[in-house]
């Protein structure tokens, strides 16, 4: 899952980006307003988290309107120093789905982030189920027919999003964008190999059908095969 977050204090900035890394996510950062809108506006994040005080042509709340006018649902989070009920009344009206006031533990920032994943249609609790596939967003655990499997950050990450879209053809450009950074240096075809990867690891091992399809000129989706009768 890929997040962005607009924060102009370096120490926060770095320390959310370095956390959140830790904890299988993709992670962009922007120090100002007007860049941070134009990230938001030109790459599909899955959640935002916005610093209310930025420096730039606009704050906090200004960005969270311009997101929705633009038809852009991701969850976002504001940050924020105002602790005042009318400063997070105002917040929500702009758009923001939750508001976390300034000093803060990460575990709680955590917390408040899987909560807005899992507002998501599909998905709903901590762990997500694909046939006898689970993954656990908490624990990191993930097992098959109840089986544990080791994954590194990365393969995580994949499968997570995934899951989370399980039935749906994902191409190529929509799993790097998702699962990997602005910064990342990926290849034609590092989406192949880290697919070969879980592969090696949730499907092969297993007397049971693959659960990993290739849909040749399209992508990949997760899911049991359908058959046409």
């Amino acid at each position: 899952m890929r997040i962005l977050v607009i924060e102009d204090e370096p120490k926060i900035a770095g320390a959310i980006k370095s956390g959140l890394m830790q904890e299988k996510y993709a992670v962009d950062v922007e120090g100002d307003s007007d860049s941070g809108l134009g990230a938001a506006l030109s790459e599909p994040y899955d959640l935002m988290i916005i610093d209310r005080m930025l420096p730039g042509s606009m704050e906090g709340a200004d960005i969270c309107r311009k997101i929705r006018d633009a038809d852009i649902h991701s969850p976002i989070l504001l940050l924020t120093a105002k602790d005042q009920i009318a400063d997070r009344v105002e917040g929500l009206d702009a758009g923001a789905d939750d508001y976390l006031v300034k000093p803060f533990s990460f575990d709680e920032l955590l917390a408040r982030i899987r909560a807005l994943l899992r507002r998501s249609p599909s998905t709903s609790g901590t762990v997500l189920r694909v046939a006898d596939l689970s993954l656990d967003t908490v624990t990191y655990e993930v097992s098959r027919a109840d089986k544990l499997i080791e994954l590194s950050g990365k393969e995580f990450a994949l499968l997570e999003y995934l899951m989370r879209n399980a039935g749906r053809i994902l191409s190529k450009n929509t799993l790097i964008s998702h699962v990997w950074d602005f910064d990342a240096d990926v290849l034609p075809n590092t989406v192949e190999v880290y697919i070969g990867y879980l592969r090696n690891k949730i499907d092969k091992p297993f007397d049971a059908p693959p659960l990993i399809q290739t849909q040749r000129g399209f992508g990949y989706r997760l899911g049991e095969r359908k058959f046409s009768s």
